[in-house]
């Protein structure tokens, strides 16, 4: 059990639970800490003071399936919390041995995401530690090229931290980059021996302050669904509904498909940037075989 990150990750929790919304507001006025005491949560874990104590401050080296589901009730977790949660209280062998295999794309899902260049819909897949495993061409066009990087650096956090492009692309870039924390502390709960996840942590932490705030927030989340806004240079501002998909074969692996509102301002501004990207490939063909002669 890593029994530190545990720890912190249950104070983490703790703290972000409204004791208003548990009848407990009569005693705010005397809370010198926000969220709930230890003595609190204990109680509705149905737990002893002294075990979650233990528990919470690393000096506990076990604990059975129904605490933990117990305090995850609790403390409110969502299903990605929940497993968090359930991955630092027992890491499992069988994950690390899987870390050491070449992360690989199936070709009939490199098929699938290319075939959605012909709908305008811009696909990627990322695998461990948020590494960018392929993508196809319109995705290539409205997030950047990382096809064109050196492979240690085809990597989504690498690209929402250090890319000055990134802050002027996403319209709400903190929200974002907030989020691309919160999904790598959930890889760093499912392979917390990882050495290039860790390498990866450590660089983000020794070169972004704000990766230093966010990281120390022990959020977790797993994208799902949603929208998210971009500000891109050639086709101006748009919107996207994004859907988060398993790929068979790999549970490592999450396959990221865009759509935009039919007959909407987004649809319009993604034609148009799937036609200047078929202009660019047109273009270096073009080059390319003039090159040969």
């Amino acid at each position: 059990m890593k029994s530190r990150e545990l720890a912190e990750f249950l104070r983490s929790s703790r703290a972000r639970v409204s004791p208003e919304e548990l009848g407990l507001d009569q005693q705010q006025a005397r809370r010198r800490v926000p969220g709930l005491r230890r003595e609190e949560l204990a109680q509705l874990a149905g737990v002893s003071v002294d075990y979650y104590s233990r528990l919470e401050q690393g000096r506990s080296r076990s604990a059975s399936a129904e605490v933990l589901d117990a305090l995850a009730t609790a403390l409110r977790l969502d299903d990605a919390e929940r497993q968090h949660l359930m991955d630092l209280a027992r890491p499992g062998p069988a994950r690390r041995k899987r870390r050491s295999r070449p992360q690989r794309v199936d070709p009939a899902t490199l098929r699938l995401i290319e075939m959605l260049d012909e709908v305008h819909s811009p696909a990627f897949i990322l695998g461990r530690r948020l590494d960018v495993l392929a993508h196809n061409r319109i995705a290539g066009g409205l997030i950047t090229e990382f096809r064109a990087l050196p492979a240690a650096e085809r990597n989504q956090a690498r690209f929402v931290f250090f890319d000055p492009h990134a802050r002027e692309l996403y319209a709400d870039w903190a929200a974002v980059a907030a989020d691309t924390v919160a999904m790598l502390r959930l890889d760093a709960g499912r392979y917390p021996e990882d050495p290039q996840l860790s390498s990866l942590i450590g660089d983000l932490s020794i070169h972004s302050e704000e990766f230093r705030h966010w990281w120390s927030d022990h959020k977790v989340h797993r994208r799902t669904t949603g929208s998210k806004g971009y500000r891109h240079p050639l086709v101006g501002d748009l919107t996207v509904q994004y859907q988060a998909l398993q790929p068979a074969g790999d549970p490592d692996q999450i396959l990221f498909v865009y759509t935009t509102e039919p007959s909407s301002p987004s649809e319009t501004s993604m034609r148009l940037l799937a036609n200047w990207n078929g202009d660019q490939d047109r273009q270096r063909n073009t080059t390319s075989a003039a090159e040969l002669r």
